[in-house]
């Protein structure tokens, strides 16, 4: 069903065609939102201020002006005469990765988050956007974060090391977005999604998260008749996974109803350790092999569970897909769409 908050909105969806994204997009779609425009990197490199500008000059002009390339496919203008109050920023572009290119790559991942969030943010205010709803992450918490992770508890050490700089570049945001409302009155928002999984993530084995990774490599290992599967770590830590289709209802319905200062998880509640989740893995792809546990690898964070009480009471969001029928989902889609 439309909503009314969606009406006569021009949502631009930075990273709208990447794996969030697509499910972000087609949520805005379904809750009636028509303008909506996705920059891509071809054209707008969102780390240095001279293709921001341009980005908002193109996307803040009358419908039928706006540049081919911006429009999201299903771009439907909207009829109504549009001022920049009218519209709103899903700032979901982000440099990521897991832990190893974490390790590879702190610089780039410190700059480009920072780079992005920071300068974004600054001219949407300078041009009179009317909402920003910045996308965080779990890895801005202190490395030794009492579990449940609650938002009060953001500031009380510093994050895990080998994410330190992604986490504290995306946390920025957060500063940021409390200075420009209490200073300007700046309508920005800041969510902390845990990790994701799901259909159309990335499964390239250099730059993907734990449980696309895990897949994939069971599933060629089992095809392959690999007798043992080696695994990152010992298996202790615990993590909590969101499904990305969870996760876009979040961020769009914070989008609609949260406009407040302070920070809100996004999260399903549901925390499993690495070797639980490794073994469920291994039993739904079919795996028969030994697992093999590589100590010398770094575990990352020892916990992550996060307290999704404020998601609940601020905006009525709860998380809906089981964990283990949102992996079947997720192995499905990867048997179809992988290549050979």
């Amino acid at each position: 069903m439309a909503d009314i908050f969606w009406q006569g909105k021009r949502v631009i969806v930075t990273g709208g065609a990447g794996f969030l994204g697509s499910f972000v997009t087609a949520r805005l779609f379904e809750r009636g939102a028509g303008e909506i425009l996705v920059p891509q990197i071809e054209y707008y490199n969102l780390t240095e201020k001279e293709s921001i500008q341009q980005l908002l000059e193109d996307a803040l002009q009358p419908a039928d002006k706006i540049p081919a390339h911006l429009k999201h496919a299903g771009f439907q203008a909207s009829g109504v005469g549009f001022q920049p109050e009218n519209s709103v920023i899903i700032h979901l572009a982000a440099n990521v990765g897991g832990i190893g290119a974490n390790r590879e790559h702190p610089a780039e991942f410190f700059y480009d988050n920072l780079m992005m969030g920071v300068e974004l943010m600054h001219q949407a205010w300078q041009r009179g956007i009317g909402k920003f709803t910045a996308i965080g992450t779990v890895c801005a918490y202190p490395k030794f974060t009492p579990v449940p992770f609650k938002e009060g508890d953001l500031w009380i050490g510093y994050p895990e090391e080998t994410n330190a700089p992604y986490g504290l570049a995306k946390k920025m945001m957060l500063v940021q977005a409390q200075a420009y409302r209490e200073q300007y009155g700046f309508n920005a928002i800041f969510l902390l999604p845990v990790n994701l999984y799901g259909p159309r993530d990335n499964f390239n084995l250099q730059t993907s998260h734990v449980i696309p990774a895990l897949i994939r490599k069971a599933l060629e290992a089992q095809e392959r008749g690999d007798k043992e599967l080696v695994v990152w770590g010992d298996g202790s830590p615990t993590r909590e996974f969101l499904f990305v289709e969870d996760a876009a209802d979040g961020i769009v319905m914070a989008t609609e109803k949260y406009n407040g200062s302070e920070p809100v998880n996004l999260g399903s509640g549901y925390e499993i350790s690495i070797k639980d989740l490794v073994e469920m893995i291994v039993r739904m792809t079919g795996f028969k092999g030994k697992l093999v546990w590589d100590t010398s690898k770094p575990n990352g964070q020892p916990r992550r569970g996060l307290d999704v009480t404020r998601a609940r009471e601020y905006f009525g969001w709860e998380a809906k897909v089981p964990f283990e029928e949102g992996l079947q989902r997720t192995i499905e889609w990867y048997k179809g769409n992988r290549r050979k």
